[in-house]
């Protein structure tokens, strides 16, 4: 592939193209004129040959600058002149030369450290994101990089993952040990009277609501040769004193009933620990959860449910979720930017992570530049990099031609005096 294929001369290169040709005119007009002069005042003396040896000066660093300049990316006058056509011919060596200047000068521990340093980034940043309105804009860009996410996020791939990957896993994993301690950790905190106070009340209300289905199911197991009536006195006994025996356990919370499902809730949890016949049965139990098909179908539904609303809740500009996320970060702004110690620990991870990436890809990104000059064709790098440099280095021409001119008129200047 050659070059001009992988870079299209743009806007830019057709000024670059101008400017380069409007040096070159005029390096080129300036021993135009050397050579006039010198040709005017051939053999003159005085005044005049002091002009002369200076445009003679003149003419000679022009064209030894130019042989130079020239050198660089082509032969001169087209002649194979050894040393000359640099570019085209040692492109490859030149790219590998820039890589290592890149690598040893550049990506340094050192250096990326004090620079990271020296920016500040954590104090920009947290200064920048103070105001609501650049916060609100990377919530937005945050939530339409995750909309996008999610909706590429096929089912079938969390479905193969989840069945593939996880739940083979979480087979293999015993379940007791964990259960246990979190069982444990939950009564020791007291954590599940909510759970317990809610069980009670959702069963209180249906008992109340549902008195005609409590009476029928246990009517059911009534002897037959019982009176009817006698059934729904005793049905309806039945169902008055469950209704109250759960009130009166909602109202107590030191209720005797209470206290037996703690104690058969803490023998659970020591069972789950220490007990082999419970664990035995608790890995049964797992194991039949995890590999029943409605399992992964549950989960998957309620992973489509939670994906759904997210991406709604993500949709609207104004709802409370982007509101509280740009609310949150201005207020992490805030933080880092009333605490030093924060600010400083950020700039060493940004730090620590840069020098960690420079080391593990480093020589990968560096690898680019010799990659991509090597792929370059010879003559059109040649091309490109005096499009981008060789206005610059027609100064040294323009440079060569006034100096020149000066040590001429010196060096004629020394010999008039000396001789």
């Amino acid at each position: 592939m050659s070059l001009s294929m992988m870079l299209p001369e743009g806007e830019a290169d057709v000024e670059r193209r101008r400017r380069l040709r409007r040096m070159r005119s005029l390096a080129v007009s300036l021993l135009g004129f050397a050579a006039v002069v010198y040709l005017l005042t051939l053999d003159e003396s005085g005044f005049w040959g002091y002009v002369n040896a200076g445009a003679e000066a003149s003419m000679v660093g022009a064209i030894a600058d130019w042989f130079a300049v020239t050198a660089l990316f082509k032969h001169p006058l087209g002649l194979p002149i050894p040393h000359t056509a640099l570019i085209p011919k040692r492109k490859d060596e030149f790219g590998k030369s820039l890589e290592d200047f890149v690598q040893e000068n550049f990506l340094q521990e050192a250096i990326i450290r004090d620079r990271l340093v020296e920016a500040q980034i954590s104090a920009r940043v947290a200064e920048w994101l103070r105001e609501p309105a650049n916060a609100g804009r990377v919530v937005a860009e945050g939530s339409s990089l995750l909309t996008l996410a999610l909706n590429r996020l096929r089912d079938s791939d969390v479905e193969a993952l989840v069945a593939e990957v996880l739940l083979p896993r979480l087979v293999l994993e015993p379940i007791s040990p964990i259960a246990g301690n979190l069982l444990s950790e939950i009564l020791h905190d007291n954590a599940h009277h909510g759970l317990v106070d809610l069980a009670l009340e959702e069963a209180h209300h249906w008992l109340v609501h549902n008195q005609e289905t409590f009476t029928q199911v246990v009517g059911e197991r009534a002897p037959w040769w019982a009176p009817d009536r006698l059934n729904e006195m005793v049905t309806d006994r039945l169902h008055l004193e469950a209704v109250r025996w759960l009130a009166d356990i909602r109202a107590d919370p030191e209720h005797r009933a209470r206290k037996a499902l703690d104690s058969l809730l803490e023998q659970l949890a020591g069972d789950l620990l220490s007990t082999p016949h419970t664990q035995e049965r608790a890995e049964r139990l797992k194991v039949r959860m995890l590999e029943h098909p409605q399992f992964l179908a549950s989960g998957m539904a309620v992973f489509d449910a939670m994906r759904r609303a997210l991406l709604d809740a993500l949709a609207d500009g104004e709802g409370p979720l982007r509101s509280r996320a740009t609310a949150e970060l201005v207020a992490f702004a805030d933080r880092i930017g009333a605490d030093r110690a924060m600010r400083d620990r950020l700039d060493t991870w940004a730090a620590d992570a840069a020098v960690f990436a420079v080391r593990r890809y480093g020589g990968e990104l560096t690898a680019v530049i010799t990659h991509t000059v090597e792929r370059w064709d010879g003559k059109e790098a040649a091309q490109r990099i005096e499009l981008h440099v060789g206005r610059d280095l027609q100064f040294i021409r323009i440079n060569g031609t006034i100096v020149g001119g000066l040590v001429g008129v010196a060096i004629h200047a020394i010999s008039s005096a000396v001789g």
